[in-house]
């Protein structure tokens, strides 16, 4: 989680090569006052190849911590009267995933083995096709994040209004990351739900 928010995140951008210091200015998701912010200096050491994978990485669970914020609050909300699981799953969100039953596992495996096998046919080049130190490397025509799935049909199409949306997303999900952690943690501090501490305000 810090390190794939923190990656992209202002440090005094002493890049070792110009192209680096291109990239690195180049990137969406960088908003005033801050700039970029990469506090320990991760990008300073990163090759572009590695900033993709880095961004990548971000992207990804930046978005698995938005659907996590959304799962917090809907889980707890419809506590009891979802049509899922006989209304059997009850308590604070992070005791949920213990009380699913067994056979649904074998649908989560699946479903996020789907999802990741595409997401690697996409963006990544082919194992065997890639030099031994660089292993992990991203396609050279793959946008970190564009696994082409967009079934509303959001992408803009003017390059200036899609760096745009790129920075929100990447703030949504950054912002996301750290929720998601902040109600791990309070609910793991004291047994209660985030709706139940929002009810007790």
């Amino acid at each position: 989680l810090a390190g794939s928010a923190a990656a992209f995140a202002p440090v005094s951008l002493k890049a070792s090569t110009t192209s680096l210091k291109a990239s690195v200015e180049g990137l969406p998701g960088a908003l005033d006052p801050v700039g970029f912010f990469d506090p320990w200096g991760l990008a300073e050491k990163a090759t572009d190849a590695t900033l993709a994978r880095y961004r990548e990485a971000e992207l990804a669970h930046g978005r698995v911590a938005m659907l996590a914020v959304i799962g917090f609050l809907v889980g707890e909300q419809v506590e009891g009267s979802s049509f899922l699981f006989d209304a059997s799953i009850s308590g604070p969100a992070i005791t949920h995933i213990t009380q699913v039953p067994d056979g649904f596992w074998a649908v989560i495996i699946a479903f996020i083995g789907a999802a990741e096998a595409s997401r690697a046919e996409i963006g990544w080049v082919d194992p065997s096709d890639c030099p031994v130190d660089q292993a992990g490397l991203l396609r050279d025509d793959y946008m970190p994040g564009d696994v082409g799935f967009d079934p509303l049909g959001l992408k803009p199409d003017d390059a200036e209004e899609f760096e745009i949306m790129q920075t929100k997303e990447l703030q949504n999900g950054r912002l996301a990351m750290l929720a998601a952690a902040g109600f791990l943690a309070q609910e793991a501090v004291d047994g209660k739900g985030i709706i139940e501490h929002f009810q007790s305000i």
